[in-house]
C-alpha cells in the first residue's frame, strides 16, 4: 500500500512538472514535457499496460486494464501527453481508494471477529499445562482465569463469573454463568476464575464455526453480484467496438470531419465506459452488508442469502426452541385412579422410560424426578420421532408420550383438556395418567413477531409437532397469522411445501428453526435461519443464516441489514449506469473531454465505494 502512495506521488509530482513547465509559465520545450508526461505514464501505468499485454495472452482481451491502455496510448498517438498520462495517474487514485477501502472494509470485519483463541490450560493433576485449543480433546478439563478468553465449547463444572459474549452476540450485557452452565468459545471470562469441562473439540467449536462461516461468506455471489459479472462479460466487448466505430466511420461519411477529433471522442468513450464503479463496489456493499451483521450476532453464509433475505415476506417458525425457551416445567401430575398409582410412580415410570433421551420433554421429566437413574433396571428402550418412547422398565413396557401413541397402540385413555404439552403414560398395555408440562415463551419472542411486521413481513407462521391446544395458545399469545400443529418431522416440510406453493410469485419464504428435525425445513426453505447458541450441529450446517443469541428478534435485524445492503447496491448500479450512460453520449458528441471523462470514471467510481462502506455500519438497525 505505501509503494502505491509513493508510485502516485511520484507520478503526479513529475506530471505537474510537466504542466506548470509547458502549459503554465512556458518555459518548457515541447520535447522536454513528452519525456516528463511519458516518464510519469510509466511510473504509475506499466503495471496496468503489462496486466492488459497478459490478459490478452490468457484469452482475457475485454477487460478495464485494456480499456486504460488503450485511451492512454492513444492520447498520446493523438498528441494529448498530457491527458494520456493523466488517464493513469487518476484511474490509479481511483483504484488506490478502492483497495483502501476493501482493506478497511475486511479490517473491520477481522477486528469484529477476532476471537479465535491463542491457548488453553488444560489440567494435569496439579498441574496446568498451556495447549493449542485444536490439541484439547472432549472430557478434558480446563482453567479459565480473569480476563482470558474462552477457547473452547464446555461446562462449568467450578466457579462463577460474568462473560461478555459481545463478540459473538453483539450484546453488550455481560452473561452470568455458574456450575452446570454451558459457555461458548470466543466470549471473554470478565470476574471469577471457572473450572470447565471441554465438550466439543475446537474444529466443532462455536468460535471454529464462526470464523469458517466469515471466511468462507464471500464465496457465494448474490443475484446482484452475478448480474454485475454477466453485465461486464457483454458490456465491454460491446463498448469497445463502438469506440472503433467511433473513430472510423464518421471521418469516413462526414464531409469535413477530422479523424483526431473523433479518435479523441472514441478515447473518452472508452475511459467512460470502464465498468469499475459497478465490479467493485457492488461486492463490496455485501461484503460490509455480511460484516456489519456479524457485529450484530448475525452470520451470513453468503451474500446470495442476504440478497433472499431483503426479499423475504413470510416467515415460518418451529415453535420449541425457537419461540419458546425448550425448557419444560412439569405443571401437573394426573394419575388414573382405578390404578391405584401415586404421581411419584408415574414419574418415576417416566423418567425410567425416557433415560436416553436427549428431548428437551425427556430432560424436564428426569430433572423432575431428581434421582440417579439405574440403567440395569432398563431392559429395552425405542424413541418414536412425533410419538414419544417405549420403554422396558423392571420388566413393565411403559409408553409415554402424545395422544397419537396412545391411539397407535390401541390403549383407551380420557383426552386431558388442558394448557400445555400432555404426556400420557401406559403401563403393560393400560393407561396410567398423564405429565402436564408447560414450556415458556421467550421474552425476545414478542418483540420479534412486532418488529417482523414492521419491516414488512406479510405473514408469520408456526409448525410444530406439540399438541393443538398448546401451540394455539402460544399463536395467540404472539399473535401469529397461522398456526399448524401436532406435525411429525416429514408433515413440517410437506406443510412448508404448501407454504411456498402459495407464496407470491417473486417473494421469498424463511424458516426459522433449532432442532436436528428441522434441518429438512431448514434446507428446503428460500432463507433457513438457525439458532446458534443451542441449536444442533445439523440445523447450523444446514442454514444459510445462523442467529447466535438465539433471539428471534434479531430476525428482523438481519432483515433491516439485507435490505439497507441490497438498497446501497442498487443505488450503486443506478447511479454508475446512469452517469456513464449520460457522459458517454457527451464524448461521442463531442461535447465533454478526456478530463471529464477520467474525472466521471474516478469521481463515480469513488463515490460508489464510499457510500457501499455505509453496509458496515448496522449499530441503530
Amino acid at each position: 500500500m505505501k509503494n502505491r502512495i509513493y508510485r502516485i506521488v511520484l507520478a503526479a509530482a513529475v506530471w505537474l512538472a510537466g504542466i506548470i513547465g509547458n502549459s503554465i509559465i512556458k518555459i518548457m520545450p515541447d520535447w522536454m514535457s513528452f519525456l516528463l508526461y511519458l516518464t510519469s505514464y510509466v511510473i504509475i501505468g506499466r503495471d496496468i499496460f503489462l496486466k492488459a499485454v497478459r490478459n490478452i495472452k490468457n484469452g482475457n482481451v475485454f477487460d478495464e486494464n485494456f480499456l486504460m491502455s488503450i485511451a492512454a496510448i492513444g492520447a498520446f498517438i493523438i498528441g494529448e501527453y498530457a491527458e494520456g498520462a493523466a488517464v493513469m495517474l487518476f484511474y490509479q487514485t481511483g483504484e488506490f481508494f478502492q483497495d483502501y477501502a476493501v482493506d478497511k472494509s475486511r479490517k473491520s470485519i477481522a477486528d469484529l471477529m477476532d476471537i479465535r483463541p491463542e491457548f488453553a490450560n488444560v489440567k494435569a493433576g496439579s498441574e496446568l499445562i498451556e495447549k493449542d485449543p485444536e490439541d484439547v480433546m472432549p472430557g478434558d478439563i480446563i482453567l479459565i482465569k480473569a480476563g482470558e478468553r474462552v477457547p473452547l465449547d464446555g461446562r462449568v463444572l467450578e466457579g462463577s463469573s460474568l462473560l461478555d459474549t459481545s463478540s459473538l452476540t453483539g450484546e453488550s450485557v455481560p452473561r452470568e454463568v455458574q456450575p452446570g452452565s454451558e459457555i461458548l468459545s470466543g466470549c471473554i471470562n470478565l470476574t471469577g476464575t471457572l473450572t470447565v469441562e471441554v465438550t466439543r473439540e475446537y474444529g466443532e467449536s462455536t468460535v471454529s464455526r464462526i470464523l469458517d462461516l466469515v471466511e468462507n461468506a464471500t464465496d457465494k455471489k448474490s443475484g446482484s453480484e452475478r448480474f454485475i459479472t454477466r453485465f461486464a462479460r457483454y458490456y465491454t466487448p460491446v463498448v469497445v467496438i463502438i469506440a472503433v466505430f467511433l473513430a472510423l466511420i464518421p471521418p469516413l461519411v462526414i464531409k469535413g470531419a477530422a479523424f483526431s477529433d473523433w479518435f479523441y471522442r472514441s478515447l473518452s468513450f472508452l475511459v467512460v465506459a470502464c465498468p469499475c464503479a459497478l465490479v467493485i463496489s457492488v461486492p463490496l456493499s455485501f461484503f460490509g452488508g455480511i460484516g456489519g451483521a456479524s457485529s450484530r450476532g448475525v452470520l451470513v453464509k453468503g451474500g446470495n442469502y442476504l440478497e433472499a433475505l431483503a426479499q423475504v415476506d413470510g416467515i415460518v417458525f418451529d415453535k420449541t426452541g425457537t419461540l419458546t425457551k425448550g425448557v419444560f416445567k412439569i405443571q401437573d401430575i394426573q394419575p388414573t385412579q382405578h390404578q391405584g398409582r401415586t404421581k411419584e410412580e408415574i414419574l418415576e415410570l417416566s423418567a425410567y422410560a425416557e433415560h436416553f433421551s436427549n428431548h428437551p420433554i425427556s430432560l424436564s421429566l428426569k430433572e423432575e424426578y431428581g434421582r440417579e437413574i439405574d440403567a440395569s433396571r432398563i431392559s429395552e428402550m425405542e424413541e418414536l420421532p412425533g410419538h414419544g418412547v417405549r420403554a422396558v422398565v423392571d420388566g413393565k413396557v411403559i409408553l409415554a408420550g402424545n395422544d397419537k401413541l396412545m391411539a397407535e397402540n390401541n390403549i383407551y385413555y380420557p383426552p386431558a383438556d388442558a394448557a400445555g404439552t400432555l404426556v400420557y403414560v401406559a403401563v403393560d398395555g393400560e393407561y396410567a395418567g398423564f405429565i402436564r408440562i408447560d414450556d415458556e415463551i421467550k421474552e425476545d419472542s414478542y418483540k420479534a413477531i412486532k418488529d417482523l411486521k414492521k419491516v414488512g413481513i406479510r405473514k408469520a407462521v408456526m409448525l410444530t409437532g406439540d399438541r393443538k391446544s398448546a401451540a394455539e395458545k402460544v399463536s395467540r399469545e404472539l399473535g401469529l397469522d397461522q398456526v399448524f400443529a401436532e406435525l411429525l418431522p416429514d408433515g413440517k416440510l410437506e406443510k412448508l411445501e404448501e407454504l411456498l406453493k402459495e407464496s407470491p410469485p417473486k417473494s421469498r419464504l424463511a424458516f426459522a428453526g433449532d432442532g436436528i428435525n428441522d434441518a429438512p425445513a431448514l434446507t428446503r426453505a428460500d432463507v433457513g435461519i438457525a439458532m446458534g447458541g443451542l441449536g444442533s450441529d445439523a440445523a447450523i450446517e444446514a442454514a444459510d443464516i445462523v442467529l447466535m443469541t438465539d433471539e428471534p428478534s434479531k430476525i428482523a435485524t438481519a432483515v433491516r441489514i439485507a435490505k439497507k445492503t441490497l438498497r446501497i447496491a442498487w443505488q450503486n448500479i443506478y447511479l454508475a449506469i446512469s452517469i456513464k450512460v449520460l457522459v458517454l453520449l457527451l464524448s461521442a458528441f463531442g461535447i465533454t473531454s478526456l478530463w471529464a471523462a477520467i474525472f466521471a470514471d474516478v469521481g463515480v467510481t469513488i463515490i460508489a465505494v464510499l457510500n457501499s462502506l455505509r453496509a458496515l455500519y448496522v449499530k441503530n438497525l
